[in-house]
């Protein structure tokens, strides 16, 4: 009888450890893709100020972005960067850490 208790207690834990991982790991997988839908947003939106004529406040080269984007406190530690070279505007969202996503990028050519 203590065998059979055993042998499922065994077969319990090698199902539901795994499960129970699982779902740890999607968890987090849906945590990076609300991260980048909402850095997306924002860099997408910036981008449509900066086009507009906010791109006229920023030197030559690469320089810290601040949004303006409420949401972007939901975003994990990264930092908004603004290239300006020429009539080229690129910015982008990278986060410290890998872990938290890829960075978004979008760049556009200033009128």
């Amino acid at each position: 009888m203590i065998i059979e208790l055993m042998t499922a207690l065994a077969i319990l834990v090698a199902i539901l450890l795994p499960l129970g991982l699982s779902f740890v790991d999607e968890q987090h997988v849906c945590r990076v893709y609300y991260w980048r839908a909402v850095a997306l947003e924002t860099v997408d939106g910036e981008m449509e100020v900066l086009v507009a004529g906010e791109w006229r406040n920023f030197a030559e080269g690469t320089t810290p972005y601040a949004v303006h984007a409420e949401s972007a406190k939901h975003l994990p530690p990264g930092k908004f960067t603004l290239t300006v070279h020429g009539s080229h505007l690129r910015l982008e969202w990278r986060p410290d850490k890998s872990r938290f996503g890829a960075p978004v990028v979008r760049e556009a050519v200033r009128q």
